[in-house]
């Protein structure tokens, strides 16, 4: 019998986050995994019942790894003509993360990764200003795994509840109605900070200051990311100055890196440092001339979400946290950064952080006062 929870996520997903239209051509895309695979066919099934032409998407369990075992040069610079037709053409993409190895890629030589990256950079610029414009939809979420669950020192059915709990698809709630009140709250914070300059974060961890003039916050309500819960916008890329330590590792490309420090200077990330993996840390922010800038500045808002999961597309949204990514930036906020890479890495506020903008002080300790 199908979880319930796996049909109302994907009804959302559908329903709500891209919002699927009569004709949509919809990418349902499970890069890495096919242990994702109840709730793609929950996608497709609705897809189908939204009038949309779905298209299921799955990588072969090992495939990645083995590609980056065997792939030469002119392989890493290939680009898929299938994913581009996508990202140029399709109404709709849903992203489904479900990896049962957080570390099979571990291995992997960072310089290919590198390299492949750099091979995607245009599609994924394209995938932004589509997605920008209106023209494309786009979404990534997640389907609770034995190995997801590991990561974040839970059994797999405290792991499922944690997530749907998350998305606000466990029992009777209507995630929907749920989704659009985050976004009203949201848009307050949004419309007190528009149109300011100077922003100054404080903390034990951090003393950080930049631009945010003439830039725009974008309110994460449940369109692009599920769950969700966060305001974001691009920083003046010169104008970032201070340095940050961040609290929560970070596991991206089969690997962990903990306790990084960045120092930043008109800007750029001149100093760097990481307890673990700290070569590759800096393999990463020598990928192109913007990784080594800040693409995005966020604040979390989802106090639902109170547990480290090392999965970021949770553990960014936490609430009394910012988070910040060194690389591509999102146009629709100004941001002017183009990168292969766009990495999130989190500070906890909740102790004694600090957010002045223009001198005033509208956030402390995790909450905003305004």
């Amino acid at each position: 019998m199908t979880d319930p929870r796996i049909s109302k996520l994907a009804h959302l997903l559908v329903d709500y986050s891209t919002d699927v239209q009569h004709d949509d051509q919809v990418l349902i895309w499970a890069p890495g995994t096919t242990t994702s695979m109840p709730l793609l066919l929950a996608i497709y099934e609705r897809v189908l019942e939204r009038g949309g032409h779905p298209h299921i998407a799955p990588y072969l369990r090992g495939a990645e790894d083995i590609f980056f075992e065997h792939a030469k040069n002119h392989q890493l610079d290939y680009v898929s003509p299938l994913y581009k037709l996508a990202v140029d053409t399709f109404d709709v993409i849903i992203r489904v993360e479900g990896m049962n190895n957080t570390r099979e890629l571990s291995q992997i030589a960072p310089a290919k990764q590198v390299r492949q990256r750099q091979a995607y950079k245009q599609i994924q610029q394209t995938y932004l200003e589509r997605g920008d414009k209106g023209d494309l939809s786009w979404n990534v979420t997640l389907f609770p795994t034995h190995a997801l669950a590991q990561e974040a020192d839970m059994s797999l059915r405290s792991y499922q509840e944690f997530v749907y709990e998350a998305c606000h698809v466990n029992g009777d709630m209507n995630p929907i109605k749920h989704w659009k009140s985050v976004e009203t709250q949201q848009n307050r914070f949004i419309e007190w900070l528009q149109g300011h300059d100077l922003v100054e974060v404080k903390g034990t961890n951090i003393d950080l200051s930049f631009s945010i003039k003439d830039r725009y916050f974008i309110n994460a309500c449940g369109k692009h990311n599920m769950p969700d819960g966060e305001i974001f916008t691009g920083p003046v890329e010169t104008s970032v100055n201070g340095h940050v330590h961040f609290t929560y590792p970070v596991t991206v490309g089969g690997r962990e890196i903990d306790n990084i420090e960045l120092k930043f200077s008109e800007g750029k990330v001149v100093v760097a440092h990481a307890s673990k993996n700290e070569d590759y840390l800096i393999q990463m922010l020598d990928t192109d001339m913007g990784a080594r800038y800040l693409g995005e500045w966020a604040i979390g808002t989802n106090y639902g979400i109170n547990h480290h999961t090392k999965q970021i597309l949770f553990d960014e949204k936490m609430g009394g946290t910012i988070h910040m990514a060194i690389g591509s930036g999102y146009p629709l906020t100004g941001s002017k950064n183009v990168s292969a890479i766009h990495w999130d890495m989190i500070c906890d506020m909740k102790e004694d952080g600090e957010i002045k903008v223009d001198g005033e002080l509208i956030y402390k300790s995790g909450k905003f006062l305004i």
